[in-house]
C-alpha cells in the first residue's frame, strides 16, 4: 500500500508544541507562575499560527478538507455503527470535531489566563479562573479522547496513526473517501 504526505513540518510541529505546552502547564506549572504564564503565551501564539495556515496553509492543513460539517460528521457515525470501513487521509469528521474543540478551549485557556494576569480590572475577579479552570479539565478530557481514538483507530485501521504525525506520511487506503 502506498504512502501519502499527509502532515506538512508546521502542522506536525504545532501539534507537538501545543501538546509539550498543555502536558507542562496541566502537570508540571502552577497557574500565575511565569513559566505557566509564557508557555501560556507560546500555545496561544502557535494557535494563531494554525488558524492562519488553515486558509494558506497545503491541502491537508486546510479547514475546507476536513471542517466537521454536519454531513461529514453523520456519514461518519453511520459508518462506525454499521461497521464499515472508513477512510480519508487526514482527520476523520470526527476527529476533526475534537481537534476544533481542542483549539476552541485552547483560545478560551489563552484569553482567560490574559484577563486573570494582564486585565488589572479584573485582578480579584473569580470568573476568570473558573473559566479557566473548568476550560483546562474540559481540555483535559478533549485529549484523553483524542489519545485514545487515535490508539483505538491505529488499532482498527492496522496503522500507526500517532507515528504519522512524527513522520507526516500515511498509507494510502484504496477506498479512502
Amino acid at each position: 500500500m502506498a504512502t501519502i504526505k499527509l502532515w506538512d513540518p508546521l502542522i506536525r510541529l504545532f501539534h507537538l508544541s501545543v501538546a509539550g505546552v498543555f502536558v507542562a502547564n496541566y502537570f508540571f506549572t502552577e497557574a500565575g507562575e511565569d513559566w505557566h504564564t509564557w508557555l501560556g503565551y507560546y500555545a496561544a501564539a502557535w494557535l494563531s499560527v494554525r488558524l492562519i495556515w488553515g486558509f494558506i496553509g497545503p491541502r491537508s492543513a486546510r479547514w475546507s478538507d476536513f471542517w466537521p460539517t454536519p454531513a461529514r460528521l453523520r456519514t461518519h457515525a453511520s459508518a462506525l455503527l454499521h461497521k464499515r470501513p472508513f477512510h480519508r487521509p487526514g482527520h476523520s469528521p470526527l476527529g476533526a470535531l475534537v481537534m476544533t474543540l481542542m483549539m476552541v478551549c485552547m483560545a478560551i485557556l489563552a484569553l482567560s489566563g490574559f484577563l486573570m494576569q494582564e486585565v488589572d480590572a479584573l485582578w480579584g475577579a473569580d470568573w476568570p479562573l473558573w473559566i479557566h479552570t473548568w476550560t483546562s479539565e474540559g481540555l483535559m478530557v478533549l485529549v484523553a479522547i483524542h489519545v485514545s481514538a487515535a490508539l483505538l483507530e491505529s488499532w482498527r485501521l492496522s496503522e500507526n496513526l500517532p507515528l504519522s504525525m512524527i513522520t507526516g506520511k500515511r498509507r494510502q487506503h484504496p477506498e479512502q473517501h
